[in-house]
Parts: structure tokens; C-alpha cells; sequence
């Protein structure tokens, strides 16, 4: 790997551990993790790679391979506040560990990302690597959702994204080969390994040239929108309500919003709309994954992304006309904007004896229309992983 010959060239040794954390797609349940809906998600091959070696006087020093800035602190006197630049997500992640265990040991790292950034929860997973690797260095042990829920404080709390659980569970919980089906409300989940009668399938993801940043995106205005319809509904049915920020549409029964959609300012009524929509598709999803319906499952996942579309309101033209090219493409069973859906990628459940034409199709049309992206779109092949590891 490229982080440990840049280690050996920055540090004249080897890097004495590396971390792996796995990026993560979610085919079913987007948009809803946070208004404690179900998912469906898997952990892929690619991902973010940490090399790196304990420091003694407690120095985090850190470099990528896809920043030109380095970024240095102590474990002592961790910044309260960001810096607005990539190693923000590393800072939270220290701030949030520190708070379990005072920490004595820093460590020097090369950080390298074997994807473009954008739509396959990197952010998540940068934080969850370097996590693991501090925590390693210091001697702690965490629990896997000790480490899902201080990767979510970390980017909620210090950088800024109000996120819910989907990409860190992913990226801690899934198995090689197996679907999570988490319920976000209580956290129970299921790992449905792929049936036996499934068609084969790899795979495809389909970067559109274009980076995003959710923090400065409608990502948290959808979050707020989601809570403002759920809150009137509760409201409209003469339901116990609480504070507005702990409402979550996991509260309104389905047949509440039936009954009062219509009193719904219309984007309200989109995002519940959404919402139970995707609810009933991640429900669904799972049953198919169980019984090895591929074909079914891919046609949710495309509905998945027609719904983002058309009722949660997210995707710029470019990845809107990627999604349209897969819902045309031969050889595709399922795709949909991959993440927040501002930017970033589209993914695709493909067929692997396809998987040639398939990406020379996608890429044919798609730069047809947006050649000015010619050497910045790209596409790749991915298989399922497991989740986090040193």
C-alpha cells in the first residue's frame, strides 16, 4: 500500500500497525438512519488505510495521501474548535476517545483514501480508522458501538454534520458477503447473509466528478424538514409531543400521515413522504436479500432513487443523469445516489458477466453529456468486506 512506502519515506523505518476501515453503500433505508428509520448496508473493499506507530510524548502527527496539508496536535490539547480543514474529522475522533479515558500516547500516520472522496461515506470512515488506531497506541479497547457512536459524536458534534448511525454501523458491524439490517431506533440488527439461489452480482460505483462537502450542503435543512413534518403530524393528530429536536417521523404511525398529509407545507409532506416510503422499501429489501430476489431488490433500490429525487429533493444534475444512464443500462440491477446525494457517486448492483459493457456504457453517456468531467469521472468494481480492522 502507498500510506506505508510514504511512511517508510517520511520516518526512514517501517510503520509498526496498519488500520483498514471499509467505505460503505447503502442500497435501502437513505435519508431516514437519522429520523430512526431501518437500513440495509454493506461494507466494500475499498476504503481508508491507516499506516502508523505509536508516539511517545503524545504528538498526533498526521499526513495524507489525498491532502497536501499536515496536520499536528497533542493528545493533551486537542483543539475544542475546528480548523475547517481535512484532519477536523481526526481531531473530533481524539476529542471524543479522550473523553472516555485520558489519553497518554500519540502516534504518526499516513492516511490513504483508495477512492475519490465523495458519496461513499469517507468522512465516517477516516474517522473510524484513525479511531482504532489511537485507541491501539493507548492501550483501550472499544466495543463496537462504543466505536459507532463516538465516530457519529465526532463528526455531529466537532465537525459539524448531523448525521445518524447508517455509514459507522456499516463500517464497524457488516460482514463479508452479508446484508446489515439495522433498526436505527433501537439499534438491534441483523446481518442476512447473501442467499445461495442469489444471481451472482459485484458492485459498481460511478464517481461524477464532483466533490461535496455536507456540512455546507441542504443535508442538515432536510434533517430539520424531517423533524418539522413530524412534529405537525404528531401536532394535527392530538399526539403527546416533545421537544422539537427529539422528534423523529419514527414517531408518527403511517396512518397518522395518511390522515394529514395534505395539511403538510409540500416540502414536509415530500420528506415524510420519503420516509415511509424508504421505511417500507428497507423492510422489503431485507426479505428479498433473505430469499435471494435480487431482481426485486434491485427494483427497490431504483425506486429508492427515483424517491430521492422526486421527494427528498437531493442530487445535482450531474449524479440525477448518472442515475438516469443506470436506470437504462443492461447489466444493472439496482443503483442510486451512493451518500447524501449532494454531489459525489451513484452505486450499482450489477451483473459481474456484464460488468465491462456496463461500465463503458455508464461512462459513454454520462460524459457525452458533461464532457467537461472527462479525467475527473470515474467508475470501479468493488466486492463486499468486513468491517473495521487493525
Amino acid at each position: 500500500m502507498k500510506c506505508e512506502e510514504r511512511y517508510r519515506e517520511i520516518y526512514g523505518r517501517e510503520a509498526e500497525a496498519v488500520a483498514f476501515c471499509p467505505y460503505r453503500i447503502s442500497p435501502l433505508g437513505a435519508h431516514i438512519d437519522h429520523q430512526f428509520g431501518k437500513i440495509n448496508g454493506l461494507a466494500i473493499d475499498k476504503g481508508i488505510h491507516i499506516a502508523y506507530s505509536r508516539k511517545e510524548n503524545g504528538v498526533v502527527e498526521l499526513q495524507s495521501l489525498n491532502f497536501p496539508k499536515r496536520a499536528q496536535f497533542h493528545v493533551a490539547s486537542i483543539p475544542p474548535e475546528k480548523a475547517g480543514d481535512w484532519a477536523d474529522h481526526c481531531r473530533g475522533a481524539a476529542l471524543m476517545l479522550e473523553e472516555k479515558q485520558p489519553l497518554r500516547f500519540g502516534l504518526s500516520a499516513v492516511i490513504e483514501g483508495t477512492l475519490p472522496i465523495g458519496g461513499l461515506s469517507s468522512s465516517a470512515a477516516v474517522i473510524i480508522c484513525f479511531l482504532s488506531a489511537l485507541a491501539h497506541v493507548n492501550g483501550i479497547t472499544l466495543e463496537p458501538w462504543e466505536t459507532i457512536m463516538m465516530a457519529k459524536a465526532a463528526e455531529n458534534k466537532y465537525v459539524g454534520v448531523n448525521c445518524g448511525k447508517l455509514d459507522q454501523s456499516c463500517e464497524v458491524l457488516c460482514k463479508k458477503d452479508q446484508l446489515l439490517y439495522l433498526d436505527c431506533r433501537d439499534d438491534s440488527y441483523t446481518l442476512i447473509p447473501t442467499s445461495p439461489a442469489m444471481k451472482p452480482y459485484r458492485f459498481a460505483v460511478f464517481f461524477s466528478g464532483l466533490e461535496r462537502s455536507l456540512a455546507s450542503s441542504a443535508y442538515n435543512l432536510r434533517q430539520d424538514e424531517c423533524k418539522a413534518a413530524a412534529y405537525s403530524l404528531l401536532a394535527y393528530a392530538g399526539m403527546d409531543y416533545g421537544k422539537f429536536i427529539d422528534t423523529r417521523l419514527r414517531d408518527v404511525p403511517r396512518e397518522v400521515f395518511e390522515a394529514y398529509k395534505d395539511r403538510l407545507p409540500d416540502n414536509f409532506r415530500k420528506r415524510a413522504a420519503h420516509y415511509f416510503g424508504e421505511f417500507g422499501r428497507a423492510e422489503a429489501g431485507a426479505e428479498a436479500w433473505k430469499n435471494g430476489d435480487l431482481d426485486t431488490y434491485g427494483r427497490l433500490v431504483f425506486e429508492s432513487g427515483r424517491s430521492s429525487v422526486e421527494n427528498y429533493e437531493c442530487g445535482c444534475p450531474e449524479l440525477i443523469t448518472l442515475y438516469n444512464i443506470m436506470t437504462e443500462t443492461d447489466g444493472i440491477y439496482g443503483g442510486r445516489f451512493s451518500g447524501a446525494g449532494f454531489k459525489g457517486c451513484c452505486m450499482a448492483l450489477i451483473d459481474p458477466d456484464k460488468a465491462e459493457s456496463v461500465l463503458a456504457h455508464v461512462g459513454e453517456k454520462y460524459l457525452t453529456a458533461y464532457p467537461g468531467l472527462e479525467g475527473k469521472y470515474m467508475s470501479a468494481l468493488c466486492g463486499s468486506a468486513d468491517g473495521v480492522k487493525l
